[in-house]
């Protein structure tokens, strides 16, 4: 496991010794993030699974849960699929009780690894801010690198034991 934080973009990687595919499928279930969210922001979501850039559902969020800004409480977010590339890249900017959007983009990077290294698949998740609008980038990162690890450690867990697609349940 590796994690990197630049100026403006957090990040974190771990190999899941699984294919890309098995990955990348809980990665478009809107239910899929809720099941491997470790900072237990996310509460519910609505939609069905992604399969193109532009495509949009809903999380049921619950700020409470990572205690720095209690006033914001439980609100809806849309999430807009901005990069899909099966089995290798899924990005997405949120737009919620802020409007227009703050443009922060989350996303996830799959690497398919050689069987000779032990195969699995490299997978990097990271919060980029780098286009975030000027007056909130002081709010920045607001998934911290811990956060990161811990949901990919989740996601390792979940796809291990057999994703069960659009259902939500690990």
């Amino acid at each position: 496991m590796s994690e990197t934080s630049a100026e403006t973009r957090t990040e974190a990687s771990r190999v899941v010794p699984a294919e890309p595919a098995a990955i990348f499928a809980v990665l478009c279930d809107p239910q899929g993030h809720v099941a491997i969210d470790a900072t237990g922001m996310l509460q519910d979501a609505t939609g069905s699974p992604v399969s193109a850039a532009g495509d949009t559902f809903v999380v049921h969020m619950d700020r409470e849960a990572l205690g720095d800004r209690p006033e914001m409480g439980r609100y809806d977010v849309e999430v807009t699929i901005r990069s899909f590339v099966p089995d290798r890249e899924i990005s997405w900017t949120i737009v919620g009780t802020v409007r227009p959007g703050i443009g922060h983009v989350f996303g996830y990077e799959l690497e398919p690894l050689p069987e000779a290294d032990g195969g699995g698949t490299r997978v990097t998740s990271y919060c980029d801010w780098s286009e975030a609008r000027e007056d909130w980038k002081h709010v920045f990162p607001i998934v911290t690198t811990t956060a990161l690890r811990g949901t990919l450690g989740i996601l390792d867990r979940t796809v291990r034991r057999g994703y069960p697609r659009g259902t939500g349940r690990a």
